[in-house]
């Protein structure tokens, strides 16, 4: 039986006193607003589309960008936080405009304080009234700061999913559905055009634009190392966005070294605050895989990534873009639910694992004591050696 954690969460418990607090704020807020006179609006000529989160989130918004450049000629306006630039080669040609909003409680680091967090609000409103644009469609389900500013900027048709912070702030409410985030983002857009397209990761893949010279750049680095062009290539990327997704450094070592001996030559990649862990993991390979902790930029990543044969890692970002770029993957999963979040692509090319515990899918990353926290950790090496191994066998047949 898998371990128990001592501080399981209670659905039947209440949400704590400050989500209670924001949710009763919202909808007395939200009341005194509706009394007041609205703009109207007769079109959707101008349209302001939200998504304030991190980089895999922003590669499965890529499908449903497409989808909507496709089928209407409106100004379309991107608001995204400014670290989702590195991502913005999913969404090429799929917006007019860009907009930067540093959107609080998403910044890496140190959080923004509650004054910063406010008064950027009503600043930003300003800002985004002047535009006066017809329509704005917040793809973050739980993103109140998002439907707020919306209503606050003038905007009259709100389009997003029922949650009970967004629901008083929202002019149009769709049913939460327990789905994939891509598919989900795409019954948005169907809501604003009025027509149901089904979502298909074959038919609307993610799709990642490489840069030329980021391709000569991971050419180059390959050919230093030495990389042989009919040799097995395997990134292992150990990093996520939460220390709680991590696998056992120990691990990884121990399926580099396996990888290594049936004939691949392994890498480990990982960005600048990475460098530590990939140092670890491939301390613990042997001189099994070779480290570029924090040597390569975003988009020479998603080239290298594009060249490898295979890629293992926890659930990331750098994970879901080598999805983009086409290479098979396989992903490790504790607290993360891979049916919301997994790998948006052919079933045949992408193997998901998951921990067995009971508990899992928690949905939580903020769990204490996470080094006797082992959800993700209790993957065993055999598991993942042997989901690498069915997929390197599949390019052979």
């Amino acid at each position: 039986m898998p371990p128990s954690y001592p501080h399981l969460p209670d659905p039947s418990q209440p949400a704590p006193a400050k989500v209670r607090a924001r949710r009763g704020g919202g909808r007395l807020l939200a009341s005194v607003w509706d009394a007041l006179p609205a703009r109207s609006s007769a079109n959707n000529n101008r349209v302001l589309l939200i998504r304030p989160d991190h980089l895999g989130d922003m590669l499965f918004l890529g499908p449903t960008l497409r989808h909507l450049r496709s089928r209407t000629d409106a100004h379309l306006t991107l608001a995204v936080g400014p670290w989702a630039r590195p991502a913005l080669p999913a969404l090429a040609g799929c917006y007019d405009d860009l907009l930067e909003i540093p959107f609080p409680a998403f910044e890496r680091g140190t959080p923004a304080g509650m004054a910063k967090r406010w008064s950027l609000l009503p600043q930003t409103a300003r800002k985004l009234r002047k535009e006066r644009f017809d329509s704005a469609i917040i793809f973050r389900p739980d993103h109140w700061w998002g439907t707020m500013l919306a209503t606050f900027a003038g905007i009259p048709t709100r389009i997003g999913f029922d949650t009970p912070e967004t629901r008083p702030w929202l002019s149009q409410v769709l049913a939460l559905p327990y789905e994939h985030a891509a598919a989900s983002n795409l019954r948005l857009i169907s809501a604003f055009l009025g027509n149901d397209e089904p979502a298909n990761p074959l038919h609307q893949p993610l799709d990642f634009v490489l840069n030329p010279d980021d391709i000569a750049e991971a050419n180059q680095l390959l050919s230093s190392l030495a990389v042989e062009p009919d040799t097995k290539l395997v990134v292992i990327h150990p990093g996520a966005g939460a220390a709680i997704k991590l696998w056992d450094s120990g691990k990884w070592g121990e399926v580099a070294q396996r990888l290594s001996a049936a004939g691949c030559v392994v890498l480990q990649s990982g960005g600048p605050d990475e460098k530590r862990l990939t140092a670890e993991t491939a301390a613990a390979a042997h001189e099994a895989a070779i480290d570029l902790g924090g040597k390569t930029s975003f988009g020479v990543l998603a080239a290298l990534l594009h060249a490898a044969d295979l890629v293992l890692g926890p659930d990331s970002g750098p994970l879901n873009l080598a999805v983009a770029v086409g290479t098979p993957t396989v992903h490790l999963y504790g607290p993360a639910d891979p049916v919301l979040f997994g790998p948006w692509g052919d079933a045949k090319k992408h193997i998901v694992l998951r921990s067995d515990w009971g508990c899992v899918p928690c949905g939580r990353f903020d769990w204490p004591d996470l080094p006797e926290h082992g959800c993700v950790r209790d993957i065993s090496v055999d598991a993942v050696f042997d989901a690498a191994h069915r997929l390197l066998l599949n390019q052979t047949v």
